[in-house]
């Protein structure tokens, strides 16, 4: 089998991968795209100078040429011209007079350098040669290209003026070739300054190539590089750490659930191994239904806490992407708060004059949140608990639960909205959860548009939670301060 076509098409394709602008660099796409860019501009910008210059230069002969011829036909008609006729600038003058009949004619005069028998235009073109035009000089003894023009004197007299062209065409030569090898030159100068500039504004990134590759497993907590100038690659540096702390906040509060959700389970499987282990190794001696009641008792906070970690599991996967839908916040309090008929203590609930209080929300979640409220406080209340439920100023709906327990010191109302926080008197199993009660209702509530406080309610403490009126205010608007 012939090989060559296999090789001849890997080299092809090599040369494609060399010339596709896809495998360059950056750096190198955007110093070929401004060299490129500066390469048609230079060179556009030089023919456009060049054609501008040329036809400036050549104007500028034919109105000298031309005044000069004038300046004769002035002399001409004032009975005042002088023989040979006067000139400046080694141009040549001819005054020529045609023969009445056409096709022929004299010269009358003529500059000192002058032919005074061949005219510079033959006789028969000169009453159409109004428009300047080029002259090959050498056959009347001038030197190289001419511009040459007509000027009529009156009864059939003309003025024949010739300006050597050699050193305007000397200058436009010169400027040519200074733009033919200065603007290559200029080009390359541009070039390597682009491609410095360039490898300066790359440079911050590639700091910020190696330090992302420098943050591993075991260096996750580095930050990037933030160059000093203030410009899109700062911002872009000062975005990443942030991400970067974003991230490493989450990690820590990962690792922290972790962290409590297994001291909190060890507690309840120790003391379920405990008793298991005594019943078995004393199994006369035990009394089976009390262990029982034990271990269901331990079982059961064991389910209570998996719920929470659950719902805390779900409201860290949606943040925010609640299922909205329009209920009656005020008939869902009154609900909630009929199943504490057998509680320890009153619980009573009340709507404001308005009757029902809309909101959008997803039922399940504020239920949780109403009981999670209403379980903290009969917990620690004296006496009673009462759940409302009314309007605000600004179209907000606004819940309280009030109970006439020992309340909560103000420097410690807000720490216990945090994850697996029990204050010292509520440490024991039987006086508290897990502490993940309080931190659910603050990221259901916010997850809604609101946000919850405690406030001192003398004597007492009181839950105030405010969410988005239905209607009125939109989903995820301000909170109130």
């Amino acid at each position: 089998m012939d090989e060559r076509p296999a090789d001849e098409r890997r080299r092809r394709h090599r040369l494609r991968r060399i010339l596709s602008i896809k495998k360059w660099s950056l750096r190198w796409r955007l110093t070929v795209a401004a060299t490129a860019m500066l390469a048609v501009t230079l060179g556009v910008g030089g023919v456009i100078f060049i054609a501008t210059l040329s036809r400036l230069l050549l104007n500028s002969i034919d109105d000298a040429t031309r005044q000069r011829a004038e300046y004769v036909v002035t002399l001409l008609e004032s009975g005042q011209l002088p023989d040979p006729l006067p000139v400046t600038g080694g141009s040549t003058l001819q005054l020529v007079e045609l023969a009445p009949t056409g096709g022929n004619g004299r010269i009358v005069s003529a500059s000192p350098l002058g032919d005074r028998l061949v005219p510079l235009v033959p006789y028969a073109r000169i009453p159409s040669a109004t428009e300047p035009r080029f002259l090959d000089g050498r056959p009347y003894g001038l030197p190289g290209p001419m511009r040459v023009v007509v000027v009529s004197a009156g009864e059939g007299r003309y003025v024949i003026a010739a300006t050597p062209f050699a050193e305007t065409r000397f200058s436009i030569d010169t400027t040519v070739k200074a733009a033919f090898f200065g603007l290559p030159l200029l080009l390359l100068l541009l070039a390597a300054m682009t491609w410095l500039i360039v490898g300066s504004a790359l440079r911050p990134i590639s700091a910020l190539r190696r330090g992302a590759t420098a943050i591993t497993a075991r260096q996750r907590y580095r930050r990037l590089p933030v160059p000093e100038s203030r410009d899109e690659v700062h911002s872009l540096a000062v975005t990443l750490n942030d991400m970067l702390a974003r991230l490493e906040d989450a990690d820590a509060r990962q690792r922290a659930l972790v962290s409590d959700a297994a001291h909190e389970l060890r507690s309840p499987l120790a003391s379920i191994r405990t008793q298991l282990e005594v019943a078995l190794d004393y199994p006369d001696r035990t009394d089976w239904p009390d262990t029982a009641r034990g271990v269901l008792e331990d079982t059961l906070r064991l389910s209570r806490l998996a719920e929470d970690l659950l719902a805390l599991a779900r409201l860290d996967e949606r943040r925010g992407a609640v299922r909205q839908e329009r209920l009656d916040l005020a008939a869902l309090a009154l609900g909630v708060a009929e199943r504490y008929g057998e509680a320890p203590v009153a619980v009573t609930a009340s709507a404001g004059e308005g009757g029902g209080v809309p909101v959008m929300g997803e039922p399940g979640d504020l239920t949780r949140v109403l009981v999670n409220l209403i379980d903290n406080a009969v917990r620690h209340a004296e006496s009673a608990v009462s759940v409302s439920v009314g309007d605000e100023r600004g179209g907000w709906a606004v819940l309280t639960v009030t109970d006439d327990g020992p309340g909560i010191p103000e420097a410690d109302r807000e720490r216990v909205f945090a994850r697996f926080t029990r204050l010292d008197t509520a440490r024991s199993r039987d006086a508290g959860g897990a502490g993940l009660g309080l931190a659910i209702v603050r990221e259901t509530v916010r997850a809604h548009g609101g946000d919850v406080h405690l406030e001192d309610a003398g004597p007492g403490l009181r839950a105030v939670v405010r969410l988005p009126r239905a209607g009125d205010v939109t989903f995820g608007a301000a909170i109130p301060s």
